[in-house]
């Protein structure tokens, strides 16, 4: 399936007491990483937020403006920034739009495609996960792209990005509801959650464990 695939990257972590959602770890792998991993059918991707430095070849970094001002505004980001790659080729005609906090997100984006593909799909703006509990998660979904940059510029005229929910963005698009597996949806807000996903901070083991950290030594810092 003809996708390009935005990555989001950013926020505070305010509940995690600022460190970076996309440098915690599950098994070694950052979460970035794993989003990125969950996206790798893509045919381009972009990364919104901070720099992390290191992507793959072709992957796009932006961020959105101005900083930490939500995730719509950061889906608009990266939609701009697909827009003005550096190759010619026009927009894919799906959007994979994926936060990068959830660890086992792989499995969500693949029920996702499939309900989209083949003759006996149905027609609609896009296909949204929804947890085994119920909860719809529009930043695990795969939407329209022309459908999609159509309410980023409604909303942009509104003035309603900057700050504004995703929830209010997408508000006018018909979209399917599409179960995934159970936990394939949850994300990383607080430690707890952190921990329920056997997810690590960065220098740190499964457990909390204390592992040396190369980087942050060279640099003279100390594990955070």
């Amino acid at each position: 399936m003809d996708f390009d695939a935005v990555i989001l990257a950013g926020g505070r972590s305010s509940r995690l007491g600022g460190v970076p959602k996309a440098q915690l770890t599950v098994g070694g792998v950052s979460l970035l990483e794993r989003a990125l991993q969950a996206a790798a059918g893509a045919r381009r991707t972009v990364v919104v937020g901070p720099d992390p430095g290191g992507l793959p070849p072709g992957v796009l970094s932006c961020r959105e403006d101005p900083p930490f001002s939500g995730p719509a505004a950061a889906l608009a980001a990266g939609l701009s920034a697909l827009a003005a790659g550096p190759d010619a080729r026009p927009a894919a005609p799906l959007t994979l739009v994926l936060a990068c906090d959830m660890p086992r997100a792989a499995a969500a984006v693949q029920s996702l495609l499939a309900a989209l593909a083949g003759p006996g799909a149905i027609r609609c703006d896009g296909a949204v996960a929804v947890s085994a509990d119920g909860r719809i998660q529009p930043l695990a979904a795969v939407y329209d792209t022309g459908v999609l940059q159509r309410a980023v510029a409604d909303a942009d005229r509104r003035g309603t990005l900057s700050g504004g929910s995703v929830f209010g963005l997408l508000a006018s698009l018909e979209l399917r509801s599409v179960p995934v597996p159970p936990g394939s949806t949850d994300d990383v807000d607080t430690w707890d959650d952190a921990a329920a996903l056997g997810v690590s901070r960065p220098g740190h083991g499964p457990l909390g464990e204390l592992r040396p950290n190369p980087t942050l030594e060279a640099n003279g810092e100390e594990p955070g």
